[in-house]
C-alpha cells in the first residue's frame, strides 16, 4: 500500500530487465616495435636530422658518381682558360655569366680567352685552366673515401679492443689500457704528420695515419659500456649456462651498444674528414696533381682576393659535410637514447 506523501510507482519499473548482450570492442593488436624501429620513429621526428641526412645522401651520390657527372678531366690542363670565372648556361648575372671586373668595368672573360661558346665551366677553372666543378667532385668523394674508411677500421679496432679487455679483465685489461694510454699521450697531430712523413703522401698513408689515433675514444667506450653490461643479470646468467665470452659478446653485449657504436663512428667521420683536410692544406696529404677538399682550399686561399671562387666553393662543400654530419649525428644520438621522451 502506498504512503499519501510518495507518489505512485508503477509496478513494472521493480521488473528485472535483461539487458541486451553488449557487443564487445575488437582488441587492436598492435605490432611491438623493435630497437631500431623505434630508434627510426624518433629519428624521423628530428627535423634537421632528417634534413641533413638528406643533404648528405644527396652529396654522397653526386661525389660517388663523378666520373659520370664530371664534364670535364679534373687533371686536364688548359693554360689559355685559366682562372675563368663561373659561366652557368642560362644565368645572366654578372659573376655567374662569364663576366669578371677588370679596372672597374665588367669584362667577358671567356671572349678574351677565345673560349668556345658552347664550353661552360659552372664553377669557373684554376690557374692551369682545370675545371674546378670536376674537381671538386673528385675532391669531395676522395675526402667522403679516406673519412669512410677510417671510420670503419676505427669501428672494428676500436670495438674488438674496447670488448677483448673488459671480457677478459684483471691483469689483460690493465695492461690494454696502460698501451691506451701511452698512446693517447703522443699528440694527434703529431702522430698523423710522422706517419705521413715516414711513408709515401697519398690515399693509403692518410687512412693509415687517420687510424692509428682515431679508435682509442672508440675503444673507450665501447670498454666502459662493456663493463656496466656484464654485470646485468641475463649476463651473468648467460655466464653460469656456459656461454663463451665471444657468444656473450655477440649475443648480448654487442647488440646493446650498437647504439652507442653508431653515434660515435658518426662523430668520427667528420673529424676525419677535417683531418684529411688538414693534411692535405699543409701539403703532406694527396699528391699533385689529384684534388681533395684540402688541396683545392690550399689553391684557393693564395688567389682569395683575385678570384674568391677558387676558395668559396670548396670551403662551402666541406662546411655543408661537416654541418650536417654534426646535426644526423646529434639526432642519432637522441633517437639510440633510450630515456629519451618522444620529441
Amino acid at each position: 500500500m502506498n504512503s499519501p506523501l510518495t507518489p505512485d510507482i508503477p509496478e513494472e519499473l521493480f521488473r528485472f530487465r535483461l539487458s541486451s548482450p553488449t557487443v564487445e570492442e575488437p582488441v587492436r593488436q598492435t605490432r611491438s616495435l623493435t630497437f631500431a624501429q623505434d630508434a627510426w620513429r624518433r629519428l624521423r621526428k628530428n627535423r634537421a636530422a632528417v634534413t641533413a641526412l638528406g643533404i648528405l645522401f644527396v652529396i654522397i651520390t653526386v661525389a660517388f658518381l663523378a666520373p659520370v657527372l664530371s664534364p670535364h678531366n679534373p687533371n686536364v690542363q688548359n693554360i689559355p682558360h685559366s682562372n675563368l670565372p663561373p659561366r652557368i648556361p642560362g644565368f645572366s648575372v654578372n659573376g655567374l655569366n662569364g663576366f669578371a671586373r677588370f679596372r672597374g668595368a665588367w669584362v667577358d672573360r671567356y671572349a678574351a680567352a677565345g673560349v668556345p661558346a658552347g664550353v661552360h665551366y659552372p664553377c669557373g677553372t684554376d690557374e692551369f685552366g682545370r675545371d674546378l666543378l670536376s674537381r671538386t667532385l673528385y675532391g669531395t668523394r676522395i675526402s667522403l673515401t679516406i673519412a669512410f674508411i677510417a671510420a670503419i677500421l676505427d669501428l672494428t679496432i676500436g670495438v674488438f679492443y674496447g670488448l677483448a679487455g673488459a671480457l677478459k679483465g684483471g691483469r689483460t685489461d690493465t695492461v690494454m689500457q696502460r698501451i691506451l694510454e701511452i698512446i693517447n699521450g703522443v699528440p694527434n697531430l703529431v702522430l698523423v704528420v710522422l706517419t705521413i712523413l715516414i711513408f709515401r703522401p697519398g690515399m693509403l698513408s692518410i687512412i693509415l695515419a687517420l687510424t692509428l689515433s682515431s679508435w682509442i675514444p672508440m675503444a673507450r667506450i665501447v670498454r666502459a659500456q662493456t663493463l656496466r653490461i656484464r654485470t646485468l643479470e641475463y649476463v651473468q646468467a648467460a655466464r653460469v649456462l656456459g656461454s663463451s665470452p665471444i657468444r656473450i659478446a655477440l649475443l648480448h653485449i654487442i647488440p646493446n651498444i650498437s647504439g652507442t657504436v653508431a653515434v660515435r663512428t658518426m662523430f668520427s667521420i667528420p673529424t676525419a674528414i677535417f683531418f684529411e683536410t688538414f693534411l692535405s692544406f699543409i701539403g703532406v696529404g694527396m699528391k699533385i696533381p689529384n684534388a681533395s677538399l684540402g688541396t683545392l682550399l690550399n689553391g684557393g686561399y693564395k688567389v682569395f682576393r683575385i678570384y674568391p671562387y677558387q676558395m668559396w666553393i670548396p670551403a662551402l662543400i666541406l662546411c655543408v659535410i661537416m654541418l650536417s654530419f654534426n646535426l644526423f649525428a646529434d639526432g642519432l644520438r637522441d633517437a639510440f637514447d633510450p630515456r629519451m621522451k618522444d620529441l
